[in-house]
């Protein structure tokens, strides 16, 4: 085989020249190499001395509660411009997401009886003791919240006399054409989630629940003994009043029944 070397140069000086350009290219390839590793440990470098990105967070649909749209919510009325639902437990919001599959938001949401926010929850709450008066554009509103389906839950604070007469004015006032009767045991609104086969009292009988339908559906429920559950309330009793004993059952039934019909 003949070999060609370039001119002037022997074959021993051709490998040395090949050898040492060989060994220049790679010399270079090195540094290439560490000057890139380099550059690259020092951008990982600047990376981890960056804060870390927090990962991104999904959030709910804000509503009036602020919670989902899958979420119950339950509303504790101001009424009578300033009076406020006080003392009627949240408690049995927690019974009902553990004995049915409904998720509620475990606490109320505190709306007054006037605004348009009433419209979006399908239970209102009002409870309390003493006189009082609602005023017309109050009026106006429940009849309306009512109609379009929406569901009053009524409670005398500590068996309240003034209260109940005050509600039960109000409520002639407010729906005229329809009067309020006893519910029979029977009926749907105890048998939901609970059977609950009679009303038991702290003290002797207990009156009837009572209730106002529209059509054959339970618009508004009013107990005069009371529903409040104060033995689940912070700070508050049923002062000597008589109180339904039972009422964390019966008021889980309640809120099933509002979304029921």
């Amino acid at each position: 085989m003949i070999r060609s070397y370039p001119r002037g140069l022997s074959r021993s000086k051709f490998s040395s020249h090949v050898t040492g350009t060989l060994l220049g290219a790679l010399g270079i390839l090195l540094i290439g190499l560490t000057v890139g590793v380099a550059n690259l440990l020092a951008t990982d470098n600047e990376k981890d001395k960056q804060p870390s990105k927090p990962p991104s967070v999904v959030t709910d649909p804000k509503t009036v509660g602020g919670e989902s749209n899958s979420i119950i919510q339950v509303a504790n009325l101001v009424y009578a411009g300033t009076k406020s639902s006080e003392c009627f437990s949240d408690h049995f919001l927690t019974r009902a997401e553990r004995e049915s599959s409904i998720s509620t938001s475990r606490r109320f949401h505190t709306v007054k009886l006037a605004s348009d926010e009433v419209f979006h929850f399908p239970l209102v709450i009002m409870t309390g003791e003493g006189e009082f008066t609602l005023l017309e554009e109050e009026r106006q509103n429940l009849r309306v919240y009512i109609e379009r389906g929406g569901f009053l839950l009524a409670s005398a604070g500590c068996s309240s006399e003034d209260w109940n007469r005050s509600f039960r004015r109000e409520m002639q006032k407010t729906f005229p054409e329809n009067s309020m009767k006893q519910l029979a045991m029977d009926h749907m609104v105890f048998h939901t989630v609970n059977d609950i086969p009679k009303l038991e009292a702290k003290h002797g009988e207990p009156q009837p629940i009572e209730g106002i339908h529209f059509g054959d559906r339970l618009g508004v429920l009013y107990s005069q003994d009371g529903l409040n559950d104060t033995k689940n309330s912070v700070g508050c009793c049923c002062c000597g009043g008589n109180e339904i004993v039972n009422a964390e059952a019966i008021n889980v039934n309640i809120l099933v029944y509002t979304l029921l019909k």
